[in-house]
């Protein structure tokens, strides 16, 4: 499959308490098709947040930064984030991203199950 940020119908809302809306697309959930529970394209207004959230010990996110730049904040470590990073949040960890730059900042956001194994269940 083939996605585009250009072509894409987004949502406009808060996520996670963040400090303003940001926008986000679902292009595709969990399916038989794909290994991954979610794939979210999301635009970062200036100075807009996806707030501090805590996931829990099945799934894992990745986010890949494509353009504008920020600071990412994983398990309290601060980091700076911009085009090319790629972050992958731990198993059961809490997160939180912040667009610090001058432009809108565009990113993808992919929720992966984790096995019982490594989740302890």
């Amino acid at each position: 499959m083939k996605y585009s940020f250009e072509n894409l119908h987004y949502n406009y809302d808060i996520a996670h308490d963040g400090i303003a809306p940001i926008y986000f697309s679902r292009v595709s959930g969990l399916s038989p098709e794909f290994a991954f529970n979610f794939l979210d394209f999301v635009k970062v207004p200036v100075a807009a947040t996806i707030g501090k959230h805590t996931h829990t010990v099945d799934n894992q996110e990745i986010y890949i930064i494509i353009s504008g730049e920020g600071e990412m904040i994983v398990n309290g470590q601060l980091c700076q984030v911009t085009k090319g990073d790629v972050i992958v949040n731990p198993i059961g960890g809490t997160h939180q991203l912040i667009n610090t730059g001058h432009e809108e900042m565009h990113l993808v956001v992919v929720e992966t199950p984790v096995s019982p194994s490594l989740s302890g269940d």
